[in-house]
């Protein structure tokens, strides 16, 4: 993956829901505010370590889960084929515009538009 900021993102888009409402706040104040942890520790009156006790647990949390489900992992392998169906069904209706079948080129520009709605998705 590109950073461990990125994955942790990640992590939290896809497996989030399954934390406490406390792991989440301190997690999203980590990884997508930017606070450090003796910001966080500040504004909720605890120490440093309690806080970063509970995103270390998170962390673990959906590690272990993205070990067990690989659906990130899917999720990218996924997207990379999107993208080449995308770019070839795009090249198939350039060819196909020139062979005089309407269909065929309606059929690759269809793929091409579906390819392009999922990719944005």
């Amino acid at each position: 993956m590109k950073s461990q900021a990125y994955r942790m993102t990640m992590l939290f888009d896809f497996y989030g829901d399954v934390l406490t409402d406390r792991q989440k706040e301190f997690y999203d104040l980590y990884y997508n505010e930017d606070l450090s942890l003796g910001e966080i520790a500040e504004n909720y009156g605890i120490t440093r370590q309690g806080v970063r006790d509970v995103i270390v647990r998170a962390e673990n949390i959906l590690t272990e889960l993205e070990d067990k489900t690989k659906l990130i992992k899917r999720f990218h392998t996924m997207r990379g084929q999107l993208e080449q169906v995308f770019k070839d069904a795009a090249r198939m209706a350039e060819l196909t515009a020139h062979m005089e079948n309407a269909e065929l080129e309606a059929l690759a520009l269809r793929v091409r538009d579906t390819a392009d709605a999922l990719l944005k998705e």
